[in-house]
């Protein structure tokens, strides 16, 4: 039996009830495509492959790969490689349209995969991810709270996140010294809202959270907001960026758009 890798945050899940729990969590249908990020020892793979007919998994372990692809033959397509590297769209085409993630993700890269899946929201449907408790509550944070923050505006203006249920430490080897969660994001349930401009709202919420101690303002001028912009605007700009709803970005980030003609590159 392979050991896990420190250097790749390996935290194998080898609980059966928690698996199963996942995976029912899920709801698959038979015509679901299906990939899972991280596979490890299989805990997850193959309860998948009792309810779908093929899936795809991503492994950047080469001892581990080489046990999936004995293990699942043809019924699994084995990319060996780092997630962060690969295209989800190219994913997407092979697999033959949008599909649905799933996966116990290295902790150490959890912000990295969420953003990765949420730039992919138009050929990913959901993600269902184990992580850390406390990323998982960052990304249902309310504003004014410690854990509101860029992941949280992202998560619920991109999808509809949903933490499903906590996990134990005694549930992985080695045993995490952190509480986990599953958490889900529904991308085919965005915030209601939309910006006129993705790049523009990505950008305000990146840049005033770079100085979230700092007013908006601060923030603001930072992205070389014209001058005029803060003299003309009704938006109280003394307040702080983890004050402000997903609501109240889309409005300053339209705002910005219409009124500036600033337009910002993804």
């Amino acid at each position: 039996m392979n050991r896990p890798k420190k250097s790749l945050g390996q935290n194998f899940l080898t609980d059966p009830n928690v698996a199963k729990k996942i995976v029912r969590s899920l709801n698959l249908r038979r015509s679901d495509r299906v990939l899972e990020i991280g596979p490890g020892r299989g805990a997850l793979t193959t309860l998948l492959l009792a309810e779908v007919p093929a899936m795809a998994a991503v492994e950047i372990d080469d001892r581990l790969a080489a046990e999936l692809r004995t293990a699942h033959g043809k019924t699994l397509t084995l990319y060996q490689a780092d997630i962060l590297r690969l295209d989800p769209r190219d994913i997407a085409k092979n697999m033959g349209g949008e599909f649905r993630v799933v996966g116990n993700i290295p902790y150490y890269i959890t912000s990295p995969i969420l953003f990765w899946a949420i730039d992919a929201a138009d050929v990913i449907c959901d993600c269902t991810f184990m992580m850390q408790h406390e990323v998982a509550r960052r990304l249902a944070a309310t504003p004014r709270s410690k854990e509101y923050g860029i992941l949280s505006v992202f998560a619920q203006y991109y999808s509809t996140p949903e933490l499903k249920f906590t996990v134990s430490p005694g549930s992985f080897y080695p045993v995490p010294e952190v509480t986990s969660a599953v958490v889900s994001l529904n991308f085919r349930k965005p915030f209601p809202q939309k910006a006129m401009d993705d790049a523009t709202f990505r950008a305000i919420v990146r840049g005033t959270f770079g100085t979230r101690r700092k007013m908006l303002r601060n923030g603001l001028r930072g992205l070389d907001i014209p001058a005029d912009f803060f003299r003309q605007s009704k938006t109280n700009f003394e307040r702080r960026p983890e004050e402000l709803s997903v609501e109240d970005f889309v409005l300053l980030s339209n705002e910005i758009t219409t009124t500036t003609g600033k337009r910002f590159s993804l």
